[in-house]
């Protein structure tokens, strides 16, 4: 009897032992081995549910662990029921507060990282396993930061829907625009629709009578283009092709003629004369010029000469013509010079 007292002592102190150094083992596993290594706290607001989300679940960084899940709690219960009550939609955020190794994540400081884009969001190893906080960067502008009315107690990093949440909001979304919809007036439209274009085909409608005018014009076709001499009109334009190739080799070998080279040899050479002659009529204009300034010269001078000669020979003209007519009136005092008899008033 005191030996089997003994035995059953001695169990129960090995079951003890190793609870104890079960217990030791658990803690280092969560805590990772890390006793007195500096981790810095931050904290974020979630808006769907944390369910799988445990203390201590991992907190990756594109799948590589940087830290660890401290404390899950309501905003009410945290930071206190802020104004509005249940209408404010702050107060029905979740809180998640985590720890985050430096020397795993690097000291680049996360309020420039968060105005890059650096989000988390709840993420799981699969679709039935461990949930843990996937951190990333996404579009800063789609995803903005949630404004709270209080001040956080350590550094805030927001978060964006997991991908959960944003397939089951797009299906909700779906499912509402769905049950907007009349789908007994659609299938009553759609019926409607493939009973008009039955009719439309099989009976007198436009779209039959197309149609057949199409059919018809497509037969008549084929018998016109099996009744046309397609050969004779194949050869007729074969030999327009080979009498084209003709003219262009005579048209070549005329241009390559003596003939159309001496023409264009003289072409050239009375190019050249006109040219040369373009040139010299500058020259040729000036001696007209020149010529016409001399004639213009010698005209003013015979007019300033023949000035004097012509009033010379009107004087004496004046002069014949009084002499023609004294001689008319009184030829004896021209010819003897005896005066003639005074006027026989006068003589009274």
């Amino acid at each position: 009897m005191p030996r089997t007292g003994r035995t059953l002592h001695l169990r129960v102190g090995m079951l003890v032992v190793a609870g104890t150094v079960l217990a030791i083992g658990f803690i280092l596993f969560l805590t990772s081995g890390r006793f007195g290594t500096r981790q810095l706290m931050f904290e974020t607001y979630v808006r769907e549910s944390v369910a799988g989300l445990e203390i201590g679940a991992p907190v990756r960084f594109r799948g590589v662990a940087v830290g660890r899940v401290t404390q899950l709690g309501l905003a009410t219960v945290l930071y206190g029921v802020s104004e509005g009550g249940a209408e404010n939609s702050a107060n029905r955020l979740v809180v998640i507060r985590f720890a985050l190794d430096p020397d795993r994540y690097g000291t680049s400081p996360i309020e420039q990282a968060v105005h890059a884009g650096l989000r988390v969001r709840m993420a799981s190893t699969g679709v039935t396993g461990v949930a843990y906080l996937e951190a990333d960067f996404v579009d800063p502008e789609r995803f903005p930061p949630t404004e709270v009315p209080w001040r956080p107690a350590f550094p805030y990093i927001p978060s964006v829907p997991s991908t959960i949440t944003q397939v089951t909001t797009a299906a909700e979304q779906l499912m509402t625009r769905l049950a907007g919809v009349d789908f007994d007036a659609l299938f009553t439209s759609a019926t409607q629709l493939i009973e008009d274009l039955r009719h439309q085909v099989g009976g007198q409608g436009d779209l039959a009578v197309t149609l057949r005018e199409a059919a018809t014009t497509m037969t008549a076709l084929r018998q016109a283009i099996e009744g046309a001499e397609l050969a004779a009109t194949v050869r007729d334009v074969r030999v327009a092709v080979n009498r084209i190739g003709a003219a262009g080799e005579a048209a070549e070998r005329l241009l390559e003629g003596p003939a159309v080279a001496g023409a264009v040899t003289n072409i050239s050479q009375a190019a050249a004369d006109l040219r040369t002659s373009i040139a010299r009529l500058p020259a040729v204009i000036q001696s007209l010029e020149l010529a016409l300034r001399s004639v213009r010269g010698t005209t003013s001078d015979a007019q300033a000469d023949l000035g004097p000669l012509l009033r010379d020979l009107r004087a004496t003209a004046s002069s014949l013509r009084d002499t023609a007519e004294a001689l008319r009136r009184s030829p004896s005092q021209s010819l003897f010079g005896q005066p003639p008899p005074p006027p026989a008033r006068d003589r009274r």
